[in-house]
């Protein structure tokens, strides 16, 4: 859709209360054009109050409605660990599944006011106006989308930040350009995505982002702090013993990791456009519930189950980075996920020091396939050594059989 496009409609924008929002939303307002602003509160750590988001939309003149999505955004970073599913370079896509919590979320909200038209903010360049556009066109087929950063007017009457600026000083909209950033952010619950600006250049250290949920190992305590988490088929339950609900457990997750500079992860990763971009990720919550979770898959899976854990993981992945979380093929996947991490419940006890997570104790972990006395190297009930000998002779048939036909020559 064009500007041209939106005459006689109710369009709703998504806004973030920075100078693109105020930009975009009073430029349609200066159209005639009916115009609501709505903006996904899902537990952003940088946003101290996300009201002050209506207060930086205000002057525009269109009335902002705050969406509260945070505990859907909880159970989707539940459902992520659950299927280990991580990105290129192994990292949390935490704005891939934001999007589709914030589109859902702001959607419904726009069908109780009548919103014709969502229009949303991303460039032309990136995932999210791929993300926003699929969803909206899966949730709603009915409604129209609107972006105004592919309109060539828009684009032609504001090539850069200063021009929005002169264009808002207009109407006596405050709009501080600032210095330029070393990068930017965003945010969520789940953690924070920093590109571009500065990270752009491959030269650059990742070391110059400043963490929002943490700290750097170097400037974490030098003292390792245990923690113990409680999961029961394949979510975690309680931290230290305390019943939590999904949102306070990420809260709680994220504190405790973040202090112990857990998870600050560099990524080069492959866009849905076929560029490359790269990015500095942070994650701690997801990182540590992970951890816990996956000690009991090895646990309780059995080679083939975990195989088949990992696949449907790494589609799920894929697929959600494609804006693709609520199609089929992710509900047969997580499906999947959910029978195969049926039995992972018991009790994981880690040790968190500078950025590293490891291993302290397991238990009560009920349908564990692990058996000491099979295991032991030392005389033991478990596995008689002797019996191995017939399945030893079985296998070697056919490498017998190659190794007579000089098939292994070349070695």
């Amino acid at each position: 859709m064009l500007l041209k496009d939106l005459k006689g409609k109710k369009i709703g924008i998504c806004v973030s209360g920075g100078l693109d929002s105020k930009t975009v939303t009073k430029r349609l307002m200066e159209e005639g054009l009916d115009v609501l602003c709505f903006s996904a509160d899902l537990g952003q750590p940088d946003e101290k109050d996300i009201n002050d988001i209506v207060t930086k939309m205000e002057p525009c003149g269109a009335p902002t409605y705050i969406v509260d999505v945070k505990d859907d955004m909880a159970e989707i970073c539940f459902e992520t660990i659950k299927a280990s599913a991580t990105y290129d370079g192994g990292y949390w896509n935490t704005t891939g599944i934001a999007r589709a919590v914030t589109v859902r979320g702001i959607i419904r909200e726009m069908q109780k006011h009548g919103v014709d038209v969502l229009c949303h903010g991303a460039t032309g360049r990136g995932n999210d106006q791929m993300r926003f556009e699929r969803y909206t066109r899966a949730l709603a087929p009915e409604m129209g989308v609107y972006a105004p950063w592919r309109d060539p007017e828009l684009l032609e009457q504001f090539p850069g930040r200063t021009e929005m600026a002169e264009y808002l000083a207009q109407f006596d909209i405050p709009a501080v350009i600032g210095m330029k950033k070393k990068y930017s952010t965003d945010a969520n619950l789940a953690g924070l995505s920093h590109e571009a600006e500065d990270l752009e250049e491959l030269e650059t250290s990742c070391l110059i982002v400043e963490p929002t949920m943490g700290v750097w190992p170097a400037d974490a305590p030098d003292k390792i702090e245990d923690i113990t988490l409680t999961f029961q088929h394949g979510y975690c339950t309680s931290i230290n013993g305390e019943k939590l609900s999904p949102l306070q457990a990420m809260e709680k997750a994220n504190e405790i990791a973040g202090r112990n500079g857990i998870w600050m992860k560099n990524a080069l990763e492959n866009r849905i456009i076929g560029t490359k971009s790269r990015g500095v990720y942070e994650a701690p919550g997801m990182e540590l519930l992970h951890a816990g979770l996956e000690n009991i898959l090895q646990a309780t899976l059995d080679r083939n189950s975990f195989k088949l854990y990992k696949q449907m993981g790494e589609l799920i992945s894929n697929l959600v980075y494609d804006g693709r979380y609520y199609d089929k093929t992710v509900q047969a996947a997580r499906a999947a996920i959910d029978t195969l991490t049926e039995s992972a419940e018991g009790e994981v006890k880690l040790g968190l020091y500078k950025g590293n997570i490891f291993f302290q104790s397991m238990t009560d972990i009920y349908a564990s396939l692990y058996n000491e006395a099979d295991s032991s190297m030392e005389a033991s009930d478990g596995l008689n050594p002797a019996s191995s000998q017939g399945y030893a002779d079985i296998i070697s048939v056919e490498t017998a059989a190659l190794a007579k036909a000089g098939q292994f020559d070349d070695c």
